[in-house]
């Protein structure tokens, strides 16, 4: 079936694409992320001419952490080659910069949410759903190829609302079918937890702060991450297989081992097995 087989490749950022879109679009704040202060629309002083990051082999070393854990699922190239046609943020008057970085953060939640709905189609617990999810994932797609100016005045934030809805029905399927007693820890604030081979076994986690939490050995399958945040979580040796609505960003964002097992769908980050 098609749905069993949704290719998510223009859904992953790619950087020879972009103008450098995030370096320059986004503020941070100096702290365990973030070496400096930067804000929204300054270009970060490690940008180069060519938008290449002058750090990126080294960027951990030199206390860029959050800008490894980043991705914009895509939207950098999608605002620059078709949104801008392929102009760049550095080209042309002021406010055709201002107009693109101010696109960008629009079109990356657009972005985040075709990611969801795009794996939503790959679950076959929510088959009874495909028909509403290819159409919302249509409009969805739909809205990032709007003009600038469309974009700029887009209420994505009710247009997430709206597919949010879909997502949580989706999530009930899916997690219906998981064998036990299932975990409603929506919004928990589980920051530090000792959750060491827990059993999170089709636990609702949407939203929960798992900040530094222990999930070591933990079973996580069929559980539902979406906005889930697991910065610092320690995922070693723990069983995310089946966990879904995970993102890279988010896994990025955690520790694990050679052993946490992980979904189709993300890859292993490479400083989890790398001495900093």
């Amino acid at each position: 079936m098609p749905d069993q087989k949704a290719d998510r490749a223009d859904l992953r950022g790619d950087c020879e694409q972009c103008f450098g879109l995030c370096c320059v679009a986004l503020p941070f704040a100096a702290s365990a992320d973030f070496a400096i202060d930067k804000d929204a629309g300054k270009p970060c002083p490690n940008l180069q001419g060519d938008h290449r990051c002058g750090i990126h082999a080294r960027l951990r070393q030199k206390g860029f952490n959050g800008c490894t854990v980043y991705d914009c699922f895509g939207a950098g190239q999608k605002v620059s080659q078709i949104t801008f046609a392929g102009q760049d943020w550095r080209d042309g008057p002021p406010q055709h910069a201002r107009r693109m970085l101010d696109v960008f953060p629009v079109v990356r939640q657009l972005h985040e949410l075709l990611w969801y709905l795009t794996e939503a189609l790959t679950l076959p617990a929510a088959r009874p759903l495909h028909a509403d999810l290819r159409r919302t994932l249509a409009e969805t797609e739909q809205l990032t190829r709007q003009t600038p100016g469309e974009l700029a005045a887009l209420d994505v934030g009710a247009h997430r609302q709206e597919v949010n809805v879909l997502l949580l029905k989706t999530s009930e399927l899916v997690r219906a079918g998981t064998r036990g007693r299932k975990k409603d820890r929506r919004g928990a604030d589980l920051m530090g937890a000792r959750l060491k081979g827990a059993d999170l076994r089709g636990a609702n986690l949407r939203g929960a702060y798992l900040i530094a939490a222990d999930l070591t050995g933990a079973d996580l399958r069929g559980a539902d991450l979406i906005g889930a945040d697991l910065r610092d979580a320690d995922l070693s040796d723990a069983d995310l297989t089946g966990a879904f609505f995970l993102t890279q960003p988010q896994l990025n964002a955690a520790r694990g081992s050679a052993g946490t097992r992980l979904p189709d769908s993300v890859a292993r980050p490479v400083h989890w097995t790398a001495r900093l």
